[in-house]
């Protein structure tokens, strides 16, 4: 055992550090869904889009002013995604909303293509992140040790928020009932509101990570990232943000090591075989709850 960790300790580390990144993608997944009972697919396209507004803002911002314009940029554009494309939507059927979903993400990947020709954009360097350390007999960069930490920290803030606080238990309500819950008086739509910043800010730091190890960013660069973190939350139990955050530890470690066999031309295919299984023997999730219908 010993001896495999050793051999394969960089992959595992990379594996942690994606894994990581792929759940605060996920997080967002999960919540939207626990309170609108919707799968946002243009949440992975808001993850690129962060990454662009990187790139841009360095251009001509030092890389910290970037980093907060950033955050602050993505946090608005989800606000926006939702005022305009799902408000409006909320009394319609379910399939409206997710053919709404799928027209925001094209409409964000074509927006990209325009802005950028389709060229990939180089993506800076965050000195914090990009140094190398040693570790072992190898060597990795500083955010593959960051993302882990910063992750758990960032979801332990968030289950604290959404268990001890007034605000939390608007949100626990509204995902148990949506009209009852507005019937007491909470206000549903500030409730959604803050749902999308939270999932929105996750975002924009997981993209800060993320990026910082890839050299650029493309319109298709949110795509991937984007499924392999809707398949972590499936994966936990879509709803669950602890279940949602194991998901993607499992799936960033097992595709990382599959790299490390030498399978990397099955990395990806990994993911979505373990979505199959999973639908096929527990369609919930790992901390999924069954629901029961009310007659």
């Amino acid at each position: 055992m010993s001896e495999f960790i050793s051999n394969n300790l960089p992959y595992l580390l990379a594996g942690i550090s994606v894994g990581g990144q792929y759940a605060l993608i996920a997080i967002g997944y999960t919540m939207v869904y626990g309170i609108l009972r919707l799968i946002n697919f243009a949440h992975g396209d808001v993850f690129m889009v962060a990454g662009l507004i990187m790139v841009y803002a360095t251009a001509s911002l030092p890389i910290y002013v970037s980093i907060v314009l950033v955050v602050v940029a993505t946090v608005l554009l989800g606000v926006l995604i939702e005022k305009v494309a799902y408000k409006p939507l909320r009394s319609a059927p379910r399939m409206s909303v997710m053919i709404s979903a799928i027209g925001v993400s094209y409409l964000l990947q074509n927006c990209a293509l325009y802005f950028t020709g389709g060229l990939p954009q180089i993506y800076p360097e965050i000195p914090a992140l990009t140094k190398q350390v040693v570790i072992g007999s190898g060597s990795t960069k500083m955010v593959t040790l960051v993302t882990p930490i910063l992750t758990i920290v960032l979801v332990v803030a968030l289950v604290l928020l959404i268990r001890y606080t007034k605000v939390g238990m608007a949100m626990r309500a509204v995902s148990k009932d949506f009209e009852t819950s507005e019937l007491m008086g909470i206000k549903i739509n500030n409730v959604i509101s803050l749902t999308f910043v939270i999932g929105c800010f996750l975002a924009a730091i997981g993209s800060l990570l993320y990026f910082s190890n890839y050299a650029s960013v493309i319109p298709t660069s949110g795509a991937m990232p984007g499924l392999k973190a809707f398949v972590a939350a499936v994966f936990g139990g879509i709803g669950s943000v602890p279940g949602a955050v194991i998901g993607a530890f499992i799936i960033g470690i097992c595709e990382n090591i599959i790299k490390g066999m030498g399978w990397t031309a099955f990395s990806d295919a990994f993911t979505f075989v373990l979505l199959i299984v999973i639908l096929l023997v527990k369609p919930t999730g790992i901390f999924g709850e069954k629901a029961t219908d009310k007659v």
